[in-house]
């Protein structure tokens, strides 16, 4: 007979952007939060500094420099509710400073680019090979005023920037005037090697640094940070309206004690242990089951890319979605001016839950050709 689709919520979700919610540290975050309040000014309940608490500020600085390699002053640190959020600024202040474009890769969050274009910026795109996005095109890009990337792990391909091509990026924001702005969603899940340090690193002036707990925590935390050059910070501040400040502070206060505790690395580091075995449980079923699909993308990150025959990639995901499995194909991040080039799913590993996690990867093999 044939397969009926499985009833709505029956399914499995495996598509790439959220970290397995079921292990939201619920205990700890709980204890830092009651810590936190019992601290707390009462001026913690008004409306707040739109560059967010001091207290955050200053406990981001020291674990970004020791954790990702950033150089960060506190006064140079502004919290926003995401990256999403931090993006749009970013825009408005780019706009006010009449640039014209932002160069994007070639793959990538339709959504960050829609605030781009929303806030009056055209998108040019660079070519992406297996060395990461060629910033050496920048050079020909005349009306390009800053670059959005993903160095440590492009999004979604995998692939980290080449060394030569980070110093390629940093000379051109160097000789330009131009801004460098680097997304570092999930910098804290390596496994194959020693992490790969923010770009950020190479030139502190010509690069703004985000950094998100989406990935680490949970998104619906709303918390997200930028590390500005010093002299783009209060411009940011000042574009931040009323409307912007949807950061709460006692929130902020609660991961400001959740990293200073400790508790932060030790759920980075669990979660790190988490994410590699169901990496490696997916790179063995699929050596088992699908032997003819090559995988990349897995050196780091909470998702992998699964090439597929030239042609297979919606008839993958129609079959997937018949069996209750949604999927999502590498053609849905690629820029309308990139060449479609390859066929291929991008699985994010990290989203079932852990009693999920099995049934996820027997339904992904049963639906590949």
């Amino acid at each position: 007979a044939p397969a009926r689709p499985v009833r709505p919520g029956a399914g499995y979700d495996l598509k790439p952007g959220t970290p397995d919610l079921s292990a939201f540290p619920r205990t700890a975050w709980l204890k830092a939060a009651r810590k936190a309040l019992t601290a707390a000014p009462d001026e913690v309940f008004g409306y707040g500094d739109p560059q967010g608490r001091a207290e955050l500020r200053t406990v981001l600085a020291e674990y970004l420099a020791r954790a990702r390699g950033v150089y960060a002053d506190p006064e140079c640190i502004v919290i926003c509710a995401g990256f999403a959020h931090g993006l749009a600024l970013l825009g408005r202040v780019l706009r006010r400073r009449r640039v014209r474009e932002v160069a994007v890769e070639s793959y990538g969050l339709d959504f960050h680019t829609g605030l781009l274009t929303d806030a009056g910026l055209r998108i040019p795109c660079l070519p992406l090979d297996e060395r990461g996005s060629r910033t050496g095109d920048l050079a020909v890009l005349r009306g390009a005023g800053a670059v959005l990337l993903t160095p440590a792990h492009q999004f979604p391909t995998g692939v980290p920037l080449h060394p030569d091509r980070r110093a390629a990026a940093v000379d051109w924001a160097r000789s330009t005037g131009g801004l460098i702005l680097e997304d570092d969603y999930d910098g804290e899940f390596r496994y194959d090697r020693q992490p790969v340090g923010a770009l950020q690193g190479l030139d502190p002036e010509r690069v703004v640094y985000l950094g998100t707990a989406s990935k680490s925590l949970a998104p619906g935390l709303r918390l997200g940070w930028m590390v500005l050059p010093r002299h783009l910070t209060g411009e940011v501040v000042a574009a931040t309206s009323v409307a912007d400040r949807v950061c709460g502070s006692p929130d902020q206060l609660t991961l400001a004690e959740f990293i200073g505790s400790g508790a932060y690395d030790r759920h980075v580091r669990s979660m790190r242990l988490r994410y590699r075995r169901r990496r490696d449980q997916l790179v063995a079923a699929l050596a088992d089951r699908a032997p003819g699909i090559e995988v990349s993308g897995i050196a780091a990150g909470l998702h992998a890319v699964l090439e597929l025959p030239a042609g297979a990639e919606r008839s993958v995901i129609q079959a997937a979605a018949f069996q209750g499995l949604a999927l999502e194909g590498l053609s849905r991040y690629r820029h309308p001016d990139a060449p479609a080039t390859r066929d291929a799913l991008v699985i994010g590993y990290g989203s079932p839950s852990e009693s999920a996690w099995a049934g996820a990867l027997d339904a992904l093999c049963r639906v590949l050709p």
